[in-house]
């Protein structure tokens, strides 16, 4: 059905066509209609981070950040969704145009800006959700406003943190978008260190307060000098920090040289991606060697491409990009060739 409907949203803008698309997967997700169309979800369990995953294969942050179609998502058959980035206030984001397929290339450039209707919004949906029941983990994804500064940022994490750790299932700390200015600064040094003692404070009381502990993980770019990648995954794991997802865009843009588009301000993502970011995922397997769980995301339009990420050391996957390209099949395609790749012996 997919191969029908993607020359109609191929030909509208970009932004419209995922407005769209949200708005359709809400509609089909609250009335119970996706649940009756989509076929049955590839089991394949796995138990990490304290949580159970019907199979390996997620949504990432980016696609529902406002959490408008958790259940029609869920439906397409992933093992666990992440909603958001979410900030304290809401906020437009960047100036339109500011989202540019590439299709030669099957990639995206966005410069979007974490726009996003804010927290009290997203919690108010989230609650609708716990309320009927989700049967995966729920992951939520949180930034800091573009008017907060640098110095101020810890404030904003500690606000989303207070305010999702009863809903959600994980908390990713995004730290790695290109389009919030100053951000991806946060991830080295002093920064990194100062905000992850923070936050996992914030965690360690909410658990004692409340007798549920909820996994912290940290969203890294892929642009990362390969001593800064480990130093940041060494710091991760020495705070306590439970997972860390590989990795966010790409600003490099010499991977789509020469296209109309590749010249646009913000962050690449697709299929250009897939190397780059499996290989970040390869550097930290080899170097955390199972102290904390890597989730891989990056250029996967293919189940081939999922069960690689896998190969390279990740727990779990994430698609985006690809499903934009590839529609709904992906994922299923994504968690079958994972399950096949490990019952090979």
């Amino acid at each position: 059905m997919y191969k029908l409907i993607r020359p109609l949203l191929f030909s509208l803008d970009p932004e419209r066509a995922h407005d769209l698309t949200m708005s359709s997967l809400g509609l089909a997700g609250n009335s119970g209609l996706a649940g009756r169309l989509m076929p049955a979800r590839v089991e394949d369990p796995l138990e990490l981070l304290g949580l159970q995953f019907p199979n390996r294969v997620g949504l990432s942050a980016g696609l529902d950040k406002n959490g408008t179609a958790i259940r029609g998502m869920a439906s397409l058959g992933f093992g666990f969704l992440e909603v958001g980035t979410v900030t304290p206030k809401p906020q437009a984001g960047n100036p339109k145009p500011r989202m540019f397929r590439l299709v030669e290339q099957q990639a995206i450039i966005n410069r979007m800006g974490f726009n996003n209707n804010g927290l009290d919004a997203l919690i108010t949906r989230v609650k609708a959700v716990r309320q009927s029941g989700i049967d995966c983990p729920l992951g939520i994804n949180i930034g800091k406003n573009k008017l907060t500064s640098a110095a101020g940022a810890v404030n904003d994490y500690l606000q989303c943190i207070t305010a999702v750790a009863p809903l959600a299932d994980y908390i990713t700390i995004n730290l790695s978008s290109p389009n919030t200015p100053g951000l991806r600064d946060l991830q080295f040094g002093d920064e990194l260190a100062a905000l992850l003692a923070q936050v996992t404070q914030a965690r360690s009381e909410f658990a004692e307060r409340e007798g549920k502990r909820v996994p912290l993980l940290v969203k890294i770019a892929p642009d990362m000098a390969d001593t800064d990648l480990l130093n940041v995954a060494d710091q991760l794991v020495e705070q306590g920090i439970d997972g860390i997802i590989a990795t966010n865009t790409t600003i490099d843009k010499r991977l789509v040289e020469g296209h109309p588009y590749g010249h646009q301000a913000g962050g690449l993502s697709g299929q250009v991606l897939f190397e780059r970011s499996t290989e970040v995922v390869a550097k930290l397997a080899d170097h955390i060697d199972g102290q904390i769980a890597i989730i891989g995301v990056g250029g996967i339009h293919s189940g081939e491409q999922a069960a690689a990420k896998i190969a390279a050391g990740a727990d779990l996957v994430q698609i985006y990009s690809g499903l934009i390209y590839q529609g709904p099949r992906l994922v299923r395609d994504a968690a079958t060739a994972i399950r096949l790749a490990r019952q090979e012996p």
